[in-house]
């Protein structure tokens, strides 16, 4: 192979990847603003209308445009979810929740390996040092931090879906934890979502602030604890031997 085509190679190899980033730019940019509760409020009757007359249809459809959003990872998925929620119940709202958002996570997860995962792997793995140390760390704990990373999702989509890759998980490894993982937040949101219909009976203005409360937050965050219990459990015994 010339030095052309490997550089041709190399390029089509990262395109995805690159322009999932570009997108992701110009998303935040420019139509963050378009995911909002306020937007769901504003277009509920047509979009409750539309599920009724064409619900397969509409469910294919919006399991689709989640996915997309996640891929570009838009600020506002758990308002997304929550329009899951709105529009078709606690389930199968949340079925449709859960496979859209694992979906678009996979998508941007095999892009990033693709285009750099393989190779920025291998070159940290030889360099040696803390950065290789760590990567071996998340390796031999990987279920346990990818779980603890979606239980509680305070890292951007992108950087949460991306840099998986960069250190080398496994594919399955990276899918069946984030299938796993944003189950427990996935069931809230649907939740809030389903009661949405009270709220704007009643003319109130739903807003996300009900996710930081006790009720809803210290759940997820237990929930993580216990699944980073293991590693910490591990430390502490090596640590004592």
């Amino acid at each position: 192979m010339t030095p052309t085509q490997t550089l041709f190679s190399r390029l089509m190899r990262r395109a995805p990847i690159l322009l999932i980033a570009l997108a992701a730019v110009l998303a935040f940019v420019f139509f963050r603003h378009l995911v909002s509760l306020q937007g769901l409020e504003q277009h509920r009757h047509d979009l409750l209308a539309l599920v009724e007359q064409h619900y397969v249809a509409t469910s294919v459809g919006f399991i689709v445009i989640y996915t997309g959003l996640v891929v570009i990872s838009i600020p506002g998925s758990a308002v997304v979810a929550m329009a899951g929620g709105f529009l078709f119940g606690l389930f199968p709202g949340v079925f449709y929740n859960v496979i859209a958002a694992t979906t678009g996570a996979v998508i941007v997860f095999l892009a990033a390996r693709s285009g750099f995962g393989h190779e920025l792997a291998e070159r940290i793995e030889s360099r040696g040092g803390a950065v290789a140390r760590m990567q071996q760390a998340l390796k031999e704990h990987q279920v346990m931090v990818l779980l603890s990373m979606r239980l509680i999702p305070v890292l951007p989509l992108l950087v949460s879906n991306i840099v998986p890759a960069l250190v080398g998980v496994r594919f399955w490894t990276f899918t069946v934890t984030t299938f796993v993982g944003i189950i427990p937040a996935d069931i809230i949101y649907t939740q809030l979502g389903a009661g949405l219909g009270d709220v704007f009976a009643r003319g109130e203005h739903p807003n996300l602030h009900i996710l930081f409360t006790p009720q809803f937050g210290l759940p997820l965050l237990g929930l993580a604890a216990l699944s980073f219990a293991p590693v910490l459990v591990k430390l502490y015994t090596q640590r004592k031997g």
